[in-house]
């Protein structure tokens, strides 16, 4: 019901009019023409009492209120000052709404904290992460310049190693970017049906020197399936296989093995990547898809790594509405699992 100032003077005023008039009525002296006097006076005084007080101590500050938002710009304030003063109870709105909207902001300043925090490990990350390959180039560049040159030997050594510093480098700008397109959606993900099956096979063929110089052995199951249909972007799908599968790799341990199986039973196609390698603590299975996490830092400076690939992964599969899971036991090895949808329509 709608209960302006003036419509709740006016109930008011009845009331108080009737109650008097009614108790005035017992009493013998009291006439009609008495009766009608202290009607309408009661009626009035107290509708223009009642109106002057709810107008002054409440609509009036209620207006200054809004009025000062308004001031203010606070444009996802989203209650009108019409709505606002044709609800029964103005203050009691008005102050849930302002509840509502410091309770938002304050969620907003928790995420700017915490974003600005991420930014400044990141920040930290990045500049330790970009510096050891500048640094290494950048050395064996001025130990060249400074008279290694005329030692042909010596020269191309250099040259190797600071060429290899520098694929580092090209390779960790290259994810960087790659991490920031996926995360802000420039990337654009082109969706379509393919075999993933034929897919894991072509990665198998491209990791076959990287695992056999590990004696790795890379199988895939159930060794009886002839196809496996997905829906997704290949190429994306392809870079989180091949990060798995060449992690497993090379975290795993010589005369290893990785798995990947593909099940089709449900309603979506379940993909499993497992090793036999030596596991990962438990305490940092939460952290392993964070930027630059590295679970085991002096064996990523052995075999190479930006510590991004994970971050990637999660960031593609997140586009593809999936989710990453991650088990590991020491000494047992280390399974990931995500799932993919089935095509729309069935193939043949």
């Amino acid at each position: 019901m709608f209960l302006s100032p003036r419509w709740i003077s006016l109930f008011t005023s009845l009331l108080v009019s009737s109650i008097t008039t009614g108790f005035l009525s017992f009493v013998p002296e009291v006439n009609l023409a008495m009766l009608f006097i202290a009607a309408i006076g009661s009626f009035f005084s107290t509708f223009f009492f009642t109106f002057y007080i709810i107008d002054l101590l409440v609509f009036k500050e209620v207006n200054q209120i809004y009025a000062s938002i308004q001031k203010l710009k606070i444009s996802d304030f989203d209650i009108s000052r019409k709505t606002l003063l044709k609800s029964v109870n103005p203050l009691k709105k008005l102050n849930r709404e302002i509840s509502n909207y410091v309770s938002k902001k304050q969620e907003e300043i928790d995420e700017l904290k915490r974003m600005e925090i991420f930014r400044r490990e990141f920040l930290a990350d990045v500049s330790h992460e970009l510096k050891t390959p500048i640094f290494a180039a950048q050395g064996f560049v001025h130990t060249l310049i400074d008279g290694a040159l005329e030692d042909p030997a010596i020269a191309e050594r250099f040259l190797k190693k600071a060429a290899k510093s520098l694929d580092g480098l090209d390779i960790l700008v290259r994810d960087l970017v790659v991490l920031s397109q996926v995360e802000t959606g420039d990337i654009k993900m082109i969706f379509g049906t393919f075999d993933i099956l034929e897919l894991v096979k072509e990665i198998f063929e491209q990791l076959e020197n990287k695992a056999n110089k590990r004696n790795t052995t890379l199988l895939y199951k159930p060794k009886d399936l002839r196809a496996c249909w997905v829906y997704g972007d290949k190429q994306r799908l392809s870079q989180v296989l091949i990060n798995l599968i060449d992690n497993a790799i090379k975290y795993g341990k010589d005369n290893g093995k990785v798995v990947v199986e593909l099940n089709t039973e449900n309603k979506k196609v379940e993909v499993v990547i497992e090793d036999n390698g030596p596991g990962i603590p438990q305490e940092q299975l939460p952290r392993i898809f964070e930027r630059f996490y590295k679970v085991d830092k002096s064996r990523t400076r052995e075999v190479g790594g930006t510590g991004l690939g994970l971050a990637i992964v999660k960031h593609i599969l997140n586009a593809h509405d999936s989710a990453i899971n991650v088990t590991s036991k020491m000494d047992k090895g280390t399974r990931f699992t995500f799932h993919l949808a089935k095509p729309p329509k069935e193939i043949a």
